[in-house]
């Protein structure tokens, strides 16, 4: 086997991000991969586990002080917060931890690889521009996304290493317990539509179900990460990674419907997170009538963020030529991304 040159630390190691990041790096022979999250994970002989608030700043300087061989870290964790303002100290703290704790024993640190989004453009806070391209001119903040970006914009400064800000769409992929799974969250919502004899209505607000949407395969944007950081024509620049296909809920929602076995009504506007938080009891029933595995509902659950997506009712997709002037030519097509996902979802037996 040949042996590995990189080392790769990932924050966020149990989101759906990073967990598909560590499961492409773990493929590639060239790297061992140590990876951050609050409650830590299983070790294997390439990948490495440590659990660390990164909240906490002397904590992350202790826990992290021994990981010198570090090479490249990929930056993928989150918390939430019940506002956009309050978003950005915990966020810009981990960050800051993280690089604070790392860059001083790291002495071989190559690159900075910056999980971002379309918060960039102000895609959540309504109709922004389409497509949107990373030359884009900023908006008005709070925005951690930003501020993250300006961080690592501030320390790279005649440092050796380079950073990269990597902007997927909404994310596609199979982890669980994440609070950003709308693959996860459809499924869960087709299977008890389907227990209850229902049709799988569309539940957004009216015109959402009409707009032009974008979605990136967790898988794709793995690889696009790597190859951003370890490319040097990439260095200190941001990337928008896509599917690289367009969509409408109202073609994609029927087909989506079909592969439950469902009926597709006609869309009504309904909360997630109002109407389905009662739905605990008939979840543990299904666990029980198909032997699915006894995850909690609530970790299942990502309603708000369902919710959220589900009521853009304005275009969101923005221009992922940038990287493919650059070498980056993957693409996957986003029907094919959720059927698989699903296919995923039951061979692991999370839904029925």
């Amino acid at each position: 086997m040949k042996t590995a040159t990189n080392t790769a630390l990932v924050v966020g190691a149990n989101g759906v991000i990073g967990t598909n990041l560590i499961q492409y790096l773990a493929t590639l022979d060239s790297w061992n991969i140590v990876g951050l999250s609050r409650k830590g994970g299983q070790d294997t002989a390439r990948i490495r586990h440590i659990p660390v608030d990164l909240l906490d700043a002397t904590q992350s300087r202790e826990q992290l002080a021994a990981l010198t061989d570090v090479t490249h870290i990929f930056y993928a964790a989150y918390q939430d917060r019940p506002t956009w303002a309050e978003l950005v100290q915990p966020n810009l703290a981990m960050l800051v931890n993280v690089v604070d704790a790392i860059e001083p024993v790291a002495k071989n640190l190559q690159h900075i690889s910056l999980m971002q989004g379309y918060k960039v453009y102000g895609a959540h806070l309504g109709p922004f521009k389409t497509p949107a391209k990373e030359s884009d001119a900023g908006h008005m903040p709070p925005e951690f996304n930003v501020d993250q970006q300006q961080f690592l914009e501030h320390r790279q400064r005649d440092k050796a290493w380079t950073w990269s800000a990597i902007r997927p769409s909404v994310v596609g992929g199979a982890a669980l317990g994440n609070p950003m799974n709308l693959a996860l969250a459809i499924a869960v919502y087709a299977s008890i539509s389907r227990a209850l004899n229902l049709p799988l209505r569309f539940p957004g607000k009216p015109g959402a179900y009409d707009t032009l949407m974008e979605m990136t395969d967790a898988g794709l944007l793995a690889k696009a990460t790597v190859w951003a950081a370890t490319t040097p024509a990439c260095a200190n620049q941001a990337f928008n990674i896509t599917n690289g296909d367009l969509f409408r809920w109202n073609d994609l929602w029927p087909k989506l419907a079909t592969y439950f076995g469902l009926e597709a009504a006609p869309p009504l506007t309904m909360p997630l997170q109002t109407i389905m938080t009662d739905k605990g009891p008939l979840w543990k029933a299904l666990q029980e009538q198909h032997g699915l595995a006894k995850h909690d509902y609530a970790q299942l659950s990502s309603w708000p963020f369902a919710d959220f997506v589900f009521s853009w009712d304005y275009d969101f997709f923005a221009d992922g030529s940038k990287a493919r002037r650059l070498g980056f030519h993957e693409y996957i097509d986003t029907e094919q991304m959720f059927y698989q996902l699903f296919d995923t979802l039951r061979h692991e037996r999370v839904i029925p």
